[in-house]
């Protein structure tokens, strides 16, 4: 059975999430993310890795393009939330595409 993640757990993954969309927004000058939003933050039990979680539409290529960018800001975005949030330790990033509503929105039918 999964453990349910704990307070300071769910606190400080909200903040991440404010955060990088905040820093995505203002202070990313990428233009491969354009229209890249941040979904959610899921941390491990450490809190040592962040998994972040974004939505994007478009074709392949476009969605490679900003998995790409994503990779390549890490450590930028990494820095700017140590400086945001005042952590000692900032967990690593690890982007995830969420198709949540995709597979919601564009889910066949049960036969």
């Amino acid at each position: 059975m999964k453990a349910k993640p704990s307070r300071r757990s769910a606190r400080l993954a909200d903040q991440i999430a404010r955060e990088m969309a905040t820093a995505l927004v203002e202070d990313v000058q990428d233009p491969r993310l354009m229209l890249v939003t941040i979904s959610g933050v899921a941390l491990n039990a450490d809190l040592s890795i962040a998994r972040v979680y974004y939505t994007l539409s478009g074709d392949e290529a476009r969605l490679a393009e900003a998995a790409e960018g994503l990779e390549q800001a890490k450590g930028f975005l990494r820095t700017l939330l140590g400086k945001r949030l005042r952590m000692r330790s900032v967990p690593q990033l690890r982007f995830a595409r969420d198709t949540y509503l995709e597979d919601m929105v564009y889910a066949r039918p049960e036969e």
